[in-house]
Parts: structure tokens; sequence; C-alpha cells
């Protein structure tokens, strides 16, 4: 088993018109034991970006405090909240410095622009290569069953409710297929004015 399976999870970004749903599921475990059903792994970053993180439980926790001193740094020195690129670039930078002993952790990054409403999402690998595309991204134990599902069910400028609705139907659909997460999902929509944060009942068995 691969040590980014070690704890299981998934997380998914989804872009739609003037908005974008980003959601995990809520499983935390040790290969096939589970610990807790209520950690999901995704972190408000600010009004209009948010950040999901899969990979080692540990992991995930030393790299999130680690960017949350480098965020407030940047908000200091910048008197304004980082935008998604920038986010995506630092991490990249953080990801990449680490390539000989890398963090085993799998970001994915979503924000909206709050004057042009254009939506930016991307993922990345444990050493920072980025993947920058339109529709979708998706990480974690299950990520080869949600990009089936993202791919049979995502369409381009869907609204937000609609978006949610998709989201939620991939995700959830490729949760009952991995043993190594679940127990419902934790998702965040999110357009120029506002972010809604809604939990998921799934599968607890």
């Amino acid at each position: 088993m691969s040590i980014t399976e070690y704890n299981g999870g998934a997380c998914v970004a989804m872009a739609g018109r003037g908005c974008f749903v980003i959601a995990s599921d809520n499983r935390h475990g040790e290969q096939f034991k589970t610990i807790s059903m209520t950690t999901p792994k995704v972190h408000v970053v600010n009004k209009h970006c948010v950040m999901g993180l899969t990979g080692l439980r540990s992991d995930q926790l030393t790299f999130g405090h680690n960017l949350e001193l480098q965020l407030a740094t940047y908000r200091l020195r910048e008197e304004r909240d980082i935008s998604g690129p920038a986010l995506s670039s630092l991490v990249q930078y953080e990801l990449y410095q680490r390539r000989f002993g890398p963090w085993f952790v799998e970001p994915v990054i979503a924000s909206i622009d709050p004057v042009t409403e254009k939506v930016y999402i991307c993922a990345t690998d444990l050493i920072g290569a980025p993947c920058e595309p339109e529709d979708y991204v998706c990480a974690g134990t299950c990520a080869e069953s949600l990009h089936g599902m993202c791919e049979a069910l995502w369409q381009p400028d869907l609204e937000p409710e609609a978006l949610f609705e998709v989201c939620m139907q991939a995700l959830l659909s490729a949760l009952d297929r991995d043993c190594l997460s679940g127990y419902g999902a934790t998702a965040y929509l999110v357009t120029k004015d506002r972010i809604v944060k809604r939990i998921v009942d799934g599968r607890k068995d």
C-alpha cells in the first residue's frame, strides 16, 4: 500500500458559472481501521479561496500549519488576501523544495476572482507538479472513480445548485467504491459573494 493511501481520503473541486464546489470525505483511518468519521480535509483560506489536502494525515497537519504561517506573512506583507493562482504557486514552491524528502500530501486548490468571477482550480502531486484544468480536479484514494464520475456528470456553465448536486453525486458514488474513504462529505459552495458550507450524509458501513 502506498504511504499516501495509509489514512485514506478523497477530495474534488468542480467549476461552474461564477461559482465552484470543493468537497472531501469525512473519514480518517489507518488502512482499514476507521478512527474518525468527522475529519474533513477542506480548509477555507479566505472568502474567495479554499484548499483541500489529502494524503498522510500527519503531513496534512504539518504542511497545513506551515502554510498558515506563509499565508499570514503574505497578508502582512501584501496587505491583501492571497489569490488562488498565487496560493497555487506558493504550494508548488513549498512542495518542490522538499522533493527529495516530500510531504505526502496532494493539495487541491479552488478560487474565484471577485471582479471577473473567473474560477481557478488546481491540483498538484507530491512534488508540486500542477494540473490546472477548467472543469474539475480530483485527488485521493478514489481519484480514478472520481474522474470517471465527474467526466460523465459535469457540464459547462452549471449554476451553483446544479453544480453542487453534480459534485455530490460524483463524490458519493466514488466513495461507495472505495473502502479507504467515505462516511459522508463536507462541501463548500463558493460564489463571489458568499461561502456556503454543507454536510452531506453518506453510507457509514
